[in-house]
């Protein structure tokens, strides 16, 4: 999938990785970038045109459905963590986590693989977490959230791919935006996870492994439980 020429949307794009893809899209020669914010006033993404979306509200999603009905990329960006655990954490929390990543996500697949049929096919690229893979308690709900959202891309890749539309799926452990400002973990800067994300869409690459640590993470998958959570192991 080209980049060059093409007419791209992200999700989350005022700060972060979103303001990244945006930027680096303009910059690989998009015809066009729609930056798609909940607030435009917060938006700052020269050479792009801002929108208007919340991916957890139905209307929103419609509204800029119709507005970017030109899409061939779209990137699925936006997120949100509220570090938040089952059994203590507040509901409306976990809920948000969940309708921001898995629901909000596939909202906004069901509204532009339309599109993005009538457009040629395109592509789409959902932004994903080593936690996809992982519990980490502290932030249970998220590490929920995300996995559900790995599973919902493979699924949507079976799906759209039958329109000549491919799904890319972008994992790492952490890059240094807001959303880890809290976190003393290694974070890389979103300007190579982004770089790497973007390479593998040209590629036409199922997933990319952003940084080290997910790449880690994966090669980890077929480890027993036990090597995983040590603290969690039953001393009898």
């Amino acid at each position: 999938m080209q980049i060059k020429g093409k007419v791209a949307l992200v999700t989350g794009a005022n700060r972060g990785l979103g303001r990244q893809f945006a930027l680096q899209l303009i910059a690989r020669g998009a015809s066009k970038v729609y930056a798609a914010v909940r607030d435009p006033a917060k938006a700052d993404v020269p050479g792009a045109e801002v929108i208007a979306l919340d991916i957890t509200d139905p209307v929103s999603v419609q509204a800029a459905a119709a507005t970017a009905a030109d899409v061939q990329i779209l990137i699925n960006n936006a997120g949100v963590a509220t570090y938040t655990n089952f059994l203590d954490g507040d509901l409306a929390k976990i809920r948000l986590e969940i309708d921001t990543h898995y629901f909000g996500t596939l909202s906004m697949v069901r509204a532009f693989a339309p599109l993005l049929a009538s457009n040629g096919g395109g592509a789409v690229l959902n932004v994903l977490s080593g936690l996809s893979w992982f519990s980490l308690d502290g932030a249970n709900s998220y590490c929920a959230a995300k996995a559900a959202e790995w599973s919902l891309t493979n699924g949507l890749r079976l799906e759209l791919i039958k329109q000549g539309t491919t799904v890319t799926g972008v994992i790492l452990a952490a890059a240094d935006t807001d959303m880890t400002a809290g976190w003393d973990i290694e974070k890389a800067n979103p300007r190579d996870i982004v770089r790497e994300a973007l390479d593998g869409l040209v590629a036409g690459k199922m997933e990319v492994l952003a940084d080290e640590p997910a790449k880690q993470s994966k090669s980890l998958l077929a480890a027993d439980p036990s090597v995983i959570y040590p603290q969690a192991v039953f001393a009898h």
